[in-house]
């Protein structure tokens, strides 16, 4: 981050930045003759446009253009109709309710909002469903292998074992729903460069889309995203409403500005798509598991396919001889998913780590100890072992924190007037990645230390941690050090998604500070100085302002031997009000199990909002749709409910902090995604143990707590 307001190495860099507005985020920017755009989006949710009247909306006041399929803007990526990803005014056909069929762009956005509500269509409908337990009633419906069924030992062994439990656990849609909304400013010159301001989780990723979009070369794209007020993982692909608008620019030769209304986040930039898992336990009666079937359909698109990690948990958490998987796609008529935190992987936790809790009180045996019995040594799917797990140190640092040892093993035992208490635990796991990055370091003789990359921050405080693991490496002061990011222009890096920046980017930053020292070291040498000498007198003896070391740096071989995952463990305490049905999350410890810990402010910040999260995924959030029209009812902050302050206790989040011997340098395995898997899970075991009502389907509301 650029203009480092720091105090001490506890800082956010860039908080100082963000908590008095001067972080500029992409609809903040001015450019010279700025246009603004607006979407008009269908009102039928399958069918084709037989008529587009458009003339009323060109008429009024301050209208620029008015593009649809009908002026197909050049844009050579697209212009044959069909294929994935949805190709944006170049056809006819709606796929989904509120699909874009047109941008209205004038010299004001309440200009620009007036006349889109000008334009006109008329549609050709045809039969849709939008609804995922209705398509898998339908046997002609087309459904297609999520990913490769997996097949353990003896297919289906729980349906034999001493003791077993067989549910069926559902998960509506949840949608992204960050303050900052979607969009893009797009700047097309007539010498076809073009400069964008985006909410992207990926700047060279978005960078290569346009240029591939519209076959011009990637130095002639620069995009821009140093602040972005939340991903979710929206901004990990570069959507058609963007490219819409970059066409928008080109086609008027003036910059254009898009941002979506609240509604609009609801259709086109993805969510958690909805699923419906099964999950059969078996297990001796001593409590050793001995089968696991983990069986998911989840939702996705009619004219794209997505696909995510929902049945991979179940495949290695636990010790099994006998485990089989299949997750199946099954296409309905809504805008396509995207990944949402905690991808797939928090889909399928819910299921399998509320199906522990069951099989546990089917043996009477408290579901801690039943999960530290089946903990394995080592990874059965790769049959590998872990580069670092501590798991069972989490457990006993967790329970002790949250008071396990108050809880009852029989539901329903601890009541205060008409309150209920229970207490729920659950596992979060998730691959910990690393990728290739490279990064620029500048040593100047002032004492500063520049470092660029191409990498995002969406919140987790990419920049802090970079600079940490510079100053730890170099010794210099944190507010000497400024790491600058989000600009396509600079050394590449990959997006921001998968909890894997940290170890990714940082990785290079490592190899560049011991490269600057190794060189700061010859150079001392060289000038008979000593080698404990500071840098800024080696530089200024040998006559140089600064130093360069540019480093690209990915894992090596020594990876493929192990197993590499970060771990959490989430205690929970609810209270149940046992007349209205109300769920009050009152405690929470989160134990991180992710390697070193860089920094240790951001990555409690981490935990605790994947706890709010967690929150929202298990009490409040649901994406409805009215499936007679195939569209949302409750597309806006107030009937979409996330969690408030009122709704979030005190969280406390603790850290194993061991370094990994094996993912990279600082040991340090990535936390973003763990901190909300497995969650939702935790809350729902503590309102069986609180209530003996056992909830399946999310989220968890008064009317299914009385049912």
């Amino acid at each position: 981050m650029k203009n480092l307001m720091v105090k001490d190495e506890n800082d956010r860099v860039d908080g100082v930045l963000k908590v008095t507005g001067q972080a500029k985020y992409f609809a903040e920017f001015e450019l010279p003759g700025l246009t603004y755009g607006v979407l008009v989006t269908s009102t039928i949710t399958k069918g084709k446009i037989t008529g587009l009247d458009t003339k009323s909306a060109e008429r009024a006041p301050g209208v620029i253009a008015v593009l649809s399929h009908l002026n197909k803007p050049s844009a050579p990526l697209y212009e044959q109709e069909g294929g994935s990803p949805m190709k944006i005014f170049y056809t006819d056909k709606i796929f989904f309710n509120g699909q874009p069929i047109a941008i209205v762009i004038a010299n004001t956005f309440e200009r620009a909002t007036y006349a889109a509500s000008l334009v006109k269509a008329t549609y050709e409908k045809e039969a849709f469903n939008t609804d995922l337990h209705k398509a898998l009633k339908d046997a002609a419906a087309k459904k297609l292998q999520g990913q490769p069924n997996y097949k353990r030992g003896i297919e289906n062994a729980y349906q034999t074992a001493e003791v077993k439990i067989e549910q069926e656990y559902n998960l509506p849609i949840e949608t992204h729903n960050p303050m900052e909304l979607h969009g893009i400013i797009a700047d097309w010159k007539p010498n076809n460069q073009v400069t964008v301001y985006a909410k992207t989780q990926g700047v060279k990723a978005t960078q290569n889309t346009i240029a591939n979009v519209f076959k011009i070369p990637l130095t002639n794209v620069q995009v821009n995203s140093e602040f972005v007020g939340g991903g979710f993982g929206m901004g990990l692909r570069t959507w058609p409403l963007e490219i819409a608008t970059v066409m928008a620019s080109k086609h008027i030769g003036k910059p254009v500005k898009l941002v979506i209304t609240r509604m609009q986040m609801f259709t086109m930039v993805g969510n958690r798509p909805a699923a419906t898992q099964k999950v059969g336990l078996g297990a001796t009666k001593d409590g050793k598991l001995t089968g696991i079937t983990h069986t998911a359909f989840g939702e996705s698109s009619t004219y794209e396919n997505f696909t995510e990690g929902v049945v991979n948990m179940a495949k290695f958490m636990y010790q099994c001889d006998n485990v089989n998987t299949a997750y199946t796609i099954v296409p309905v008529d809504l805008g396509v998913p995207i990944w949402m935190r905690g991808p797939g992987e928090a889909t399928g936790a819910f299921a399998l780590e509320s199906a522990i809790d069951e099989i546990a009180h089917a043996l009477d045996m408290d579901p801690l100890e039943f999960r530290i019995k089946n903990d394995p040594e080592m990874d059965q799917q790769r049959n590998k072992p872990f580069s670092s797990k501590n798991i069972k140190e989490a457990y006993k640092i967790g329970a002790e924190k949250i008071g396990w040892s108050q809880r009852k093993n029989k539901p329903g035992s601890i009541k205060e007037g008409p309150w209920q208490t229970g207490y729920g635990v659950s596992i979060g796991v998730f691959n910990a990645n690393r990728g290739k990055a490279s990064v620029k370091g500048v040593l100047k003789a002032d004492g500063s230390l520049l470092l660029q990359s191409a990498t995002s921050d969406i919140g987790p405080g990419t920049g802090t941690g970079m600079t940490l693991i510079a100053h730890k490496l170099l010794g210099i002061p944190v507010e000497k050090i400024t790491f600058e990011l989000g600009d396509s222009s600079l050394p590449t890096a990959p997006s921001q998604g998968g909890s894997a920046t940290l170890s990714t980017v940082g990785s290079a930053v490592n190899d560049v500070c011991v490269s600057l020292k190794s060189t700061i070291a010859e150079l001392a040498a060289n000038s008979n100085m000593s080698a404990t000498s500071d840098f800024i007198s080696v530089l200024k003896k040998n006559n140089l302002p600064s130093i360069e070391v540019n480093k690209e740096s990915q894992g090596g071989k020594e990876r493929d031997n192990y197993s590499l995952y970060s771990f959490s463990i989430h205690f929970v305490q609810v209270k149940v009000h046992e007349l209205t049905g109300v769920v009050k999350v009152s405690k929470i410890v989160s134990v991180g199990d992710s390697g070193t810990i860089v920094s240790p402010k951001t990555a409690r910040s981490q935990m605790v909002g994947g706890a709010v999260g967690g929150i929202g995924m298990a009490l409040t959030e649901e994406s409805i749709i009215d499936h007679r029209y195939g569209r949302y009812i409750n597309n806006n902050f107030a009937d979409y409910h996330v969690p408030v302050n009122a709704d979030v206790p005190e969280i406390e989040v603790h850290f194993i902090n061991k370094p990994d011997p094996v993912i990279n340098p600082m040991g340090a395995k990535g936390m973003g995604e763990i901190a909300l898997i497995g969650f939702s899970a935790a809350v729902a075991n503590a309102v069986f143990n609180a209530t003996g009502k056992r909830i399946r389907t999310l989220p968890i509301t008064p009317d299914k707590v009385l049912a």
